[in-house]
């Protein structure tokens, strides 16, 4: 199934399988159908995941399949992108990293340069009451305060570092009713990373220096501190995702 999607203002098409959303996609709207049934108030759900993987791309897939399907309470998808530290934090700032210090601009990405208190007060907020939330404006390259009304009944949120086993970051999975992680092989997300800052302009070998200073540490990272996740999806070399193991509860669930 292709589909135009729109994300940061630039238009593309995405593609999924039929078989994906048949046997993940709507059987996940179908069960957070339910928790929203149950907990009879608005639903949060995290969806985390390393660089490349392709969250942005899937969280706006189900709010479009969301939509479309009846049965099915609309679903909002939402970024923890918006609550990176602005720039002049980021460049005014340092951090010990190993042996070196850094300027938090250096490392822009990594959880050190997230507002982690603001997006705990947002996430304390949005569980009772419609706010508006922040965007990170890729024009701009800053968080933009402020810019999207949060009104649906269930929001999903993405970013990497949402079920992050770190002190302060892992106390966020009590905000969350259910959480999603995706997991990839390092070698695939390599490809796709250096891919992507080819595109963007950079050599390969500049690509790849830029792999092993940066990406690779955040691919890492990701992957390897993470609290349990309710749904693990595996994603194969061709993009789809298939269910891995699926828990709510401490229960074994079918979806």
């Amino acid at each position: 199934m292709k589909i135009e999607l729109e994300i940061n203002g630039f238009k593309y098409d995405a593609f999924f399988t039929q078989r994906e959303i048949d046997e993940v996609y709507l059987p996940l709207l179908n069960k957070l159908e339910k928790i929203r049934e149950e907990k009879g108030k608005r639903v949060i759900v995290f969806l985390a995941a390393p660089p490349a993987v392709g969250k942005s791309t899937l969280a706006l897939f189900l709010e479009k399949l969301s939509e479309t399907t009846k049965g099915i309470t609309p679903v909002q998808n939402l970024s923890l992108d918006g609550f990176h530290y602005p720039n002049e934090y980021l460049k005014s700032n340092q951090i010990a990293l190993g042996d070196k210090t850094h300027s938090l601009y250096e490392i822009k990405g990594m959880p050190e340069t997230f507002d982690l208190e603001s997006f705990k007060k947002y996430l304390q907020e949005v569980q009772d009451k419609n706010i508006k939330w922040p965007i990170y404006d890729r024009n701009l390259h800053n968080p933009v305060m402020d810019q999207i009304d949060v009104e649906a009944e269930i929001i999903i949120i993405e970013g990497n570092w949402l079920l992050l086993d770190e002190q302060g970051w892992k106390d966020l999975k009590s905000f969350c009713d259910y959480s999603i992680f995706i997991e990839a092989e390092e070698e695939l997300l390599k490809d796709r990373l250096v891919t992507r800052k080819m595109k963007g302009g950079l050599t390969n070998q500049e690509a790849l220096e830029f792999y092993n200073r940066t990406d690779k540490k955040n691919v890492q990272r990701v992957m390897e501190k993470r609290v349990e996740a309710d749904l693990v999806l595996q994603m194969l070399e061709t993009g789809e995702k298939i269910i891995k193991t699926c828990k709510l509860r401490n229960e074994q669930l079918k979806i």
